[in-house]
């Protein structure tokens, strides 16, 4: 593993928190906006946004950033929060649906055009989604783009987003509530939501017998396990919000707590 550069890291750290504090102003301006047209807006959706920023701004700035390039579980900690629980906050905040609600009726209906169109009904698809975040993480892992991740802060967080943006992707394509045309079938969701945990869980079990280079069988086996049962519990609650949104549309009445999950 490499260590940062101190200057760089600086600048690089300045860039991100920048950045961060930018997407957390603009769903802030939306919800205001939304707020002043006379259209509520649920206050636990904006926390469940803030939440999933705060989340990735702790994993690309700071210690956790630091170490992240100096442990390998470290690391794994970072991708878990960023690839797996900030999605999960970030789609129930429904970005989508303040979206169009907070632009004027021309810039809502070029969004309501994009998100018809036939690249977005192929990216938007779990099975897709699945394919998207899982094999990127193969990816990584089995080619030498992890050893010039570690080696590089800009790297890493270019990586860190993509695995942010896949998250986001593949959590929205099971269980969003955002507006979306082409939706799956549940059980079509269901299909892709376990054949993602597989692939997830048998490629933690792949780099505790194969470390990445740079990477001590100890610390690949610290790291794997995070993957493994830290992905776990992720996708235990993407499967419960799941059951309870499909057992919802089979016409059942579900109690306020489990149609709050429901809703995300």
């Amino acid at each position: 593993m490499h260590s940062h550069g101190g200057n760089g890291l600086l600048s690089l750290d300045t860039m991100l928190g920048l950045a961060v504090l930018g997407v957390a102003s603009l769903y802030l301006a939306g919800t205001v906006v939304t707020r002043r047209r006379g259209r509520p807006w649920r206050r636990m959706r904006t926390a469940s946004w803030l939440l999933g920023v705060g989340t990735i701004g702790v994993v690309m700035i700071g210690p956790l950033a630091v170490a992240a390039h100096e442990s390998f579980p470290a690391h794994m900690l970072g991708h878990l929060l960023a690839g797996m629980v900030a999605p999960l906050f970030l789609v129930a905040g429904t970005p989508v649906t303040l979206a169009l609600r907070a632009l004027d009726s021309r810039q809502a209906r070029v969004l309501s055009r994009l998100l018809r169109s036939r690249p977005a009904r192929t990216v938007a698809h779990p099975v897709t989604a699945a394919i998207i975040n899982v094999g990127s993480l193969w990816l990584l892992y089995r080619t030498p783009l992890a050893e010039v991740m570690f080696s590089s802060a800009f790297v890493h967080s270019l990586i860190t987003v993509h695995f942010v943006l896949a998250g986001y992707l593949f959590v929205a394509s099971l269980v969003g509530q955002d507006p979306n045309p082409h939706r799956a079938s549940f059980p079509v969701r269901a299909g892709a939501l376990v054949a993602a945990l597989a692939g997830h869980s048998i490629l933690a079990k792949y780099l505790v017998a194969h470390p990445p280079s740079g990477t001590t069988a100890a610390e690949a086996e610290v790291g794997g396990m995070l993957m493994y049962y830290g992905g776990d519990i992720a996708d235990a609650v993407l499967i419960i919000v799941l059951c309870l949104q499909w057992y919802r549309a089979a016409g059942k009445r579900l109690t306020p707590v489990t149609a709050r999950l429901a809703d995300g």
